[in-house]
């Protein structure tokens, strides 16, 4: 399985927690942009021509922000450089507060059947204070012009004066205007974000109130049918996301724009940061990519345990047996012995128990140490 990533960095303003490559003020070059990933996806595709793709997402910065027929010029160049599927999953990352009817119907005409929308908190003095341009009205404006669609909403917790009460408002709100899939992401406050000072000012919940509101999510969707497939993705049977599920599986993937991530034949690649500098490649006929790093087969059975472990699945024990030679229980005897309270396995499978996935960071770090 491989997968199509596009980066749209443009946004309205920039939220109070974003620390994503997002350029508020420069959206009247949306259109020279375009042209530039356009152009970069026919400079890639020779060399991906037998691969077949069966995802497209359309990720930012905020996608919804731009003129909706530059992303069905996207849709339209991606399946003309690249073997897209007949039934590729095609998301669009969308901000309430940029929706409309009119980009909607255009998404869909051009081949869009998963949208994603950042809702994050049904608490409007919440979204002020994350710097959202949306509102609650806005978001169930939006979800009622994608009533019956295959659509996900995004919820944040761990935010400031945030309560169980109004977590579970918005979780509610989610449910029931028709997302069937639901992504939750703890807030995180990174360095140089306007967030940042709240976190230090000691304003933001602690890290116990971060893993209560994390049980409660699990239980609450739980309730409403939601199943978790991995820690933060939570769906309705048969309606996970398969370009993450890509993500999860050490599937490959092309990114394309300025920031994107790609990882092809065991080679990861990442293009400049910099939109001055990803113009002036992509304009001179030459890749945008600063960083190569070519995975050896160490760090290959690193990432496969990492990342299958984030999932509820957790490792297909005759998959790793296929890839890497060896038997995991075996080879990571010490670190189960270490770590069984919090793991279990059966014959065909090994994951970390539902009730510790909400912590798996710190008992995956012993497998990764037990495999160094």
């Amino acid at each position: 399985m491989a997968g199509i990533y596009v980066h749209i960095p443009f946004c309205k303003s920039k939220c109070s927690y974003c620390d994503f490559t997002s350029f508020p003020d420069k959206l009247c070059y949306a259109e020279s942009y375009m042209a530039c990933v356009y152009r970069e996806m026919a400079m890639r595709s020779a060399e991906l021509k037998d691969y077949v793709f069966q995802t497209l997402y359309i990720g930012g910065g905020t996608p919804s922000v731009i003129d909706e027929n530059y992303i069905a010029m996207l849709i339209a160049a991606a399946k003309k450089y690249f073997n897209l599927t007949a039934d590729a999953e095609i998301t669009i990352e969308m901000n309430p507060g940029t929706v409309s009817a009119k980009k909607i119907q255009t998404y869909l005409k051009c081949g869009v059947n998963r949208f994603s929308v950042g809702l994050q908190t049904a608490v409007d003095s919440q979204l002020a204070d994350l710097g959202r341009i949306h509102n609650l009205k806005d978001y169930l404006n939006c979800a009622k012009l994608l009533k019956g669609r295959n659509f996900s909403a995004d919820v944040m917790f761990g935010l400031k004066n945030q309560t169980i009460a109004d977590l579970e408002k918005s979780i509610e709100t989610a449910a029931y205007s028709g997302a069937n899939h639901i992504s939750t992401y703890a807030l995180t406050p990174e360095d140089g974000t306007p967030i940042y000072t709240e976190y230090l000012n000691g304003e933001l919940p602690d890290g116990d109130e971060v893993a209560d509101m994390y049980a409660f999510i699990v239980k609450k969707l739980r309730s409403l049918g939601y199943e978790r497939y991995e820690v933060s993705n939570f769906a309705k049977r048969g309606k996970e996301s398969r370009h993450n599920l890509n993500y999860w599986k050490r599937g490959e993937y092309i990114g394309f724009g300025v920031s994107a991530s790609s990882c092809i034949n065991n080679v990861r690649m990442t293009n400049t940061f910099d939109l001055d500098e990803y113009f002036k490649c992509i304009l001179s006929n030459h890749f945008a990519v600063v960083n190569r790093e070519e995975i050896d087969k160490a760090g290959q059975e690193e990432e496969f345990i990492m990342l299958a472990l984030r999932t509820a699945a957790g490792i297909n024990l005759e998959d790793y047996a296929s890839l890497f030679g060896a038997d995991f229980t075996q080879k990571y005897a010490k670190a189960i012995q270490k770590t069984r309270e919090y793991v279990e396995f059966s014959p065909k499978t090994f994951k970390i128990k539902d009730e510790y996935l909400f912590v798996q960071n710190s008992i995956i770090i012993e497998y990764l140490n037990a495999g160094a």
